[in-house]
This record gives C-alpha cells, structure tokens and sequence, in this order.
C-alpha cells in the first residue's frame, strides 16, 4: 500500500465512473496504512484521466459484462498502455501490477471499454467541488452531467426521510436543488447510503432536471447530478447547515464548484445564529462514535 498503489486505485474508478464512495473508503484505507492521501489527490487525477466504462448506472453495461471480457484486468490493460498507471508498482502476488495484467487473458475487441485516446468523456467520471458551501471539499459522480450547470432554489430538509416524503407527495418541482443535511458522519450519525431520494427523484421523472446535495453519502447505484460529502457537515457548523429555504445555490459541474448565492456577511449573520440539531445518540456506541469520527472530507475515520 504505497503513495502509487493508491493513485492507481483512484485511477481505475475514475476510468470506470466508480462509486463516489471510492473517495472515503481509500483515504481512510491510506490513513490506516500511514499514506498521505487528500480529495486534492482525487482532484487532480480526475482532471487527467479520461472516463472509458460504459457500465450502469451511467451507461449500458454491467460487471458481468466487463468479467466475460477480462474483467478490470482489461480497464488497467488500457490505462497502462496510455500511461496513465504506475506500472512497476509491486503488488500481493509478488510482481508488478504491469507483469499481472500482461499475464491476463483480454478481449481488446469489445463495446464495454473504450481506448482512453477515444474515451467516452476526458475526465475521469468522478469530480470534487470546492466554494462557499464546501469549503472542504464535496463529490460529485458526473458521468453524463461533465458540462452541466444547475442554479436553483434551496429545498432544505433535516434528514432523509422529510425530503423523500416532499418528492412523494410531488413537492419537488423541475430547477430545484434538493439540500439534505444533518446525515453526515456526525449528524447522521454514520454516513447511511441514500438510495431512496435519488430512486424517487427518477421515479418522479426529475433525475436531470433536480440536483441534490448532501453532507451524507449515495449508494453507487445511483445517478443524476448528486453531490455528496459535503464537507464541512450540517452538525459542526458547515455552510451547509446554515441554508434556508429558497436560497439560491449554483452547482458548476464544469468549474467544480458549488455556490449559494450568498455574501460574507449573510453567512456570518447566520453562522452567528446557528444552533445544531440535538444529537440522534447521547449514550452507548453511536454517541462515542458521533463524538470521535472526523470529517467526510479526511475519509470520515474515527480518531
């Protein structure tokens, strides 16, 4: 577990369009094993490494598909060949990941992976945004939505359950940005996945006309502009905590950033303000939890 095994990790889910969730569990796998790893890492790979899956959700294919093919053995085959992976880094079978996959059995000609110099999309299928709302980072799966961008009002909902029940009863309209909060690695607590609201969304035939926000996390099933692990999170005071119903908020898919439009002086009144939510646990291993866990932002690992 080197500084290179982990930039080839990130590599290979951002050529797949991987779970967003990739970002948390492999900075806190590198902050285990005593490797420096940030979203900046994420950031700067996503921007050099082209999207060449068309797998589901945010294309045709499934894993099965890739396995009759030669599998992720095939994804790394082509990102070598382009340069774009450490080959000579060593791996657990004891020879480089470059000799590994020279000894694996692939099929070049097939429709589930393209060549990088003809990807599907330049840039890898994840992207981290920055602004006055995740000043720490937040991530966004973009396969599909690389040159988007959603201005909306504000739909604010404490919680997952509140909002699911709004798009249910039809209260969700086209533009609208959905923000969740409080379902962060403290306010939730424990980041559950959110599989639900983004089922709904498609369901009520919004999935590209309604961004949604969260400091919590998606299942990798889901799709559509949905950005996650927003960082800092409702329960610690982040920005996000501090939005009102109706505020305008601007996801810039192609700038990598995420906005409310609002100055300074709006967000220092309301930080002023600001009260939490009581806390879901005050006893027993979820409050210990709530109390020890860091941001989504270093990979949401306890301290």
């Amino acid at each position: 577990m080197t500084r290179h095994a982990f930039e080839n990790a990130i590599t290979v889910v951002l050529a797949m369009g991987g779970s967003t969730n990739a970002v948390l569990h492999l900075m806190a796998i590198a902050r285990e094993a005593e490797v420096e790893l940030s979203l900046d890492d994420f950031d700067r790979i996503s921007r050099s490494t082209p999207y060449i899956s068309d797998m589901r959700p945010g294309g045709r294919y499934v894993m099965a598909d890739l396995h009759r093919y030669g599998g992720v053995s095939l994804v790394a085959k082509r990102m070598l060949e382009a340069g774009l992976l450490h080959g000579d880094t060593m791996t657990v079978t004891g020879k480089t990941l470059a000799e590994n996959v020279a000894g694996m059995p692939v099929v070049d000609d097939q429709p589930v992976i393209y060549r990088p110099d003809n990807p599907r999309s330049p840039t890898g299928g994840l992207a981290i945004l920055r602004g006055n709302l995740a000043p720490d980072g937040a991530v966004i799966k973009v396969a599909g939505h690389q040159e988007r961008v959603y201005e909306g009002p504000a739909r604010v909902f404490e919680q997952e359950e509140p909002a699911f029940q709004a798009i249910q009863r039809g209260e969700i309209n086209p533009g609208d940005i959905v923000v969740i909060r409080y379902e962060g690695p403290k306010g939730g607590p424990g980041m559950r996945e959110m599989l639900a609201v983004t089922g709904a969304l498609i369901g009520q035939g919004l999935g590209d006309s309604v961004a949604l926000m969260t400091d919590g996390r998606f299942s990798g099933a889901s799709h559509g502009p949905m950005v996650g692990h927003v960082a800092p999170e409702a329960a610690v005071g982040g920005p996000i905590g501090l939005l009102k119903e109706g505020d305008i908020v601007i996801l810039d898919i192609p700038n990598r950033q995420l906005n409310a439009r609002l100055t300074e002086e709006e967000f220092a009144d309301r930080r002023a303000a600001w009260q939490p939510l009581p806390p879901k646990y005050t006893t027993g291993v979820l409050a210990k939890y709530a109390k020890l866990v860091s941001s989504a932002a270093e990979g949401a690992v306890t301290r």
